[in-house]
């Protein structure tokens, strides 16, 4: 994860502080109890019990690193309430000039601001993207310029801000 600013609202915080707290806890102790139970039971390279704890242990490791870098950098603000410019934890609707039939609608924040239901059909763009900084402060109407990763630029117009 890159070490830039993540915006987050107070419960994602929290959320997230909590879910962190609860791996480097009682997560750690269930995943080396499974791991102790497995190495018991012998042979450990036919031991697919084993194996698939040491799997569940480096996942959950890996999401420790994540959250604790996450959380590092977080910026923690309120959500918009009504929202006429473009900011972290608004919902924008743009179209790509160069198809302006295509709208695209997605979260100008994290993923982590959104609920299991948001994550099916919506896109999130970081603050820190190109698309993202570049919209920073646009409102309905503005057109925006910025470059695609092969350096080609990439002309957009914003539709519509709202709040998430």
């Amino acid at each position: 994860m890159e070490n830039s600013t993540i915006w987050l609202t107070r419960d994602a915080y929290d959320k997230l502080a909590a879910e962190l707290e609860h791996l480097k806890g009682d997560g750690r102790r269930i995943v080396t109890a499974k791991i102790a139970q497995a190495r018991d039971e012998g042979d450990l390279s036919e031991n697919g019990g084993y194996h698939a704890a040491r799997e569940e242990q480096g996942h959950q490791e890996a999401r420790i690193r994540q959250l604790s870098a996450m959380l590092e950098h977080a910026q923690v603000g309120e959500a918009p309430t009504g929202a006429s410019t473009v900011g972290p934890g608004t919902l924008v609707t743009i179209f790509f000039d160069d198809d302006p039939d295509d709208e695209d609608t997605f979260l100008l924040g994290s993923r982590e601001l959104m609920t299991l239901d948001d994550a099916v059909d919506l896109e999130v763009y970081s603050p820190q993207s190109p698309l993202g900084a570049a919209i920073l402060g646009a409102a309905a109407g503005d057109t925006v310029t910025y470059a695609a990763p092969n350096g080609r630029p990439i002309s957009v117009t914003i539709v519509d801000v709202k709040a998430f």
